[in-house]
């Protein structure tokens, strides 16, 4: 139920007071993304400023935005892979940041095809987490009740490695699901997940998805939304389903955990739980035996309200089948990130994928937009010619015209390309530095003359420059 509150939102009336303050923080950042940017950018020079990559520019102490623009240039991540192997390679000196590197991020691939480390420091967790704080507070404006049941997510650890000097190498995700943010979050009504901590941290992949899908089943009346972090991750637990089906009832109708898990910590806690009831094993039996799998998410799961799964770029290619198999239930894209940096969020959440619209937070990082010039070459840059480009900053973009996204982070990135953005549209009622994501990454601007939000739709490829780069988690 809606609260009044003396912290009100132009994105509508908040759930709780607790909500109340994320929307309103929404609000003032990107109400005031000029300031915010001129302060993030500053904060990230100055502390900075005795780095290697930085004294090579002479910036000299400098914060000001129209030094950085002018002396330090756009640069791609091949540009920083010298330093970012001498990292790895154990160089503890302040290389790219004055913050120790704590671990490198591991790029998923699903834009460019391949997976980059990025070195990040401690702090970003902390930022990444404020972001995490948003969703719910947003979702709530659309969907109600969701304090009422759990979310069953299908979340996973992946492999990690160490760097010869002796750094983690992980995806951004697998990093945030071993962190004390996730694994010590405290009670929230309103992110309550069926699948306990011990199946999400569980390194096997089998072991992890059998207890997810047992504790989603257990707990099936009460689950209101489902979610993977990738529409492909919330087909593949479809597909598991239909080939374990027969050893999942099994394990309800006795009570007795599937001997094939055998993680000692995973086992003791999904036991506690586990108990006899042949009810439940006979439903699904009747269910899942059916050849006709139309709808089944919404036949065994029969409140879940909405799916919490990436369906923009290149996932869009699974939403005919996610359609299938939810009955068309609405598909939420709720926030936009990459290893190198989170973005921002969707603050409208039950629109078509195709019209998916993230909002740029500018707190997250130091955003510049590089006019698109399509013919140019593959990447639209041309690091031939004789002047720097011409950036643009995250209040100033136009309009109904594309561009690149450069990004410089707190962990030192600067400069660094990413994306293609495509400027359009979008209302003053919501915050105004908004992303639009669809088949492409767009930014759209407010219809004033000189915008103060923006909000952009994703391509498929990407792009990297000097002081921050990003590839999507």
């Amino acid at each position: 139920m809606a609260v009044d509150s003396p912290l009100s939102s132009p994105l509508g009336p908040p759930a709780c007071e607790k909500d109340a303050k994320a929307l309103q923080f929404i609000e003032e950042m990107t109400r005031n993304a000029e300031s915010v940017q001129q302060r993030v950018l500053a904060e990230i020079l100055s502390r900075n400023a005795q780095t290697e990559y930085l004294t090579r520019f002479q910036l000299n102490g400098a914060t000001d935005r129209e030094t950085f623009k002018s002396k330090l240039p756009v640069i791609t991540y091949e540009d920083l892979q010298p330093e970012i192997h001498r990292i790895a390679n154990g160089d503890r000196s302040a290389i790219l940041s004055a913050h120790p590197i704590s671990e490198f991020l591991t790029s998923s691939g699903t834009s460019a095809g391949e997976r980059k480390p990025m070195p990040t420091i401690k702090e970003e967790l902390d930022r990444r987490q404020l972001l995490y704080s948003l969703l719910m507070p947003v979702m709530n404006l659309y969907v109600a009740g969701l304090d009422k049941g759990k979310g069953l997510y299908l979340l996973f650890v992946k492999s990690e490695i160490r760097t010869p000097g002796g750094l983690l190498a992980r995806p951004v995700l697998t990093s945030y699901y071993k962190s004390d943010h996730f694994k010590t979050r405290p009670y929230d009504p309103y992110n309550v997940y069926t699948s306990p901590n011990e199946a999400i941290l569980c390194p096997d992949s089998f072991q992890s998805m059998y207890t997810q899908m047992l504790c989603g089943l257990l707990d099936r009346h009460q689950v209101l939304r489902l979610g993977a972090v990738f529409a492909s991750g919330l087909l593949r637990a479809i597909r598991f389903l239909q080939l374990n089906w027969r050893q999942l009832a099994h394990d309800m109708e006795t009570g007795s955990l599937n001997s094939k898990i055998t993680d000692p910590s995973l086992r003791e806690c999904i036991v506690k739980t586990l108990k006899p009831n042949p009810e439940l094993a006979q439903f699904v039996r009747h269910e899942c035996s059916k050849d006709d799998w139309e709808g089944i998410i919404v036949r065994i799961w029969p409140n879940t309200k909405y799916l919490d799964v990436i369906v923009t770029g290149a996932m869009a290619q699974y939403i005919p089948t996610l359609d299938y198999y939810s009955g068309g239930l609405p598909l939420a894209c709720t926030m936009y990130a990459s290893s190198e940096c989170y973005f921002g969020l969707n603050l409208n959440l039950m629109c078509k994928p195709s019209e998916v619209s993230y909002t740029i937070m500018p707190n997250m990082a130091y955003f510049e937009f590089l006019p698109h010039e399509p013919n140019l070459d593959s990447t639209g840059f041309d690091f031939t010619h004789e002047l720097p480009p011409k950036l643009v900053d995250l209040v100033d973009v136009e309009v109904g015209k594309e561009y690149e996204l450069v990004i410089t982070t707190y962990a030192g990135l600067c400069s660094t390309e990413w994306a293609t953005f495509f400027a359009s549209p979008v209302s003053t009622t919501r915050p105004r530095n908004s992303i639009s994501s669809g088949g492409k990454m767009c930014c759209s601007a407010s219809t004033q003359t000189k915008p103060t939000r923006l909000s952009c739709k994703r391509r498929s490829r990407m792009l990297l420059t000097s002081s921050v780069s990003t590839t999507p988690a």
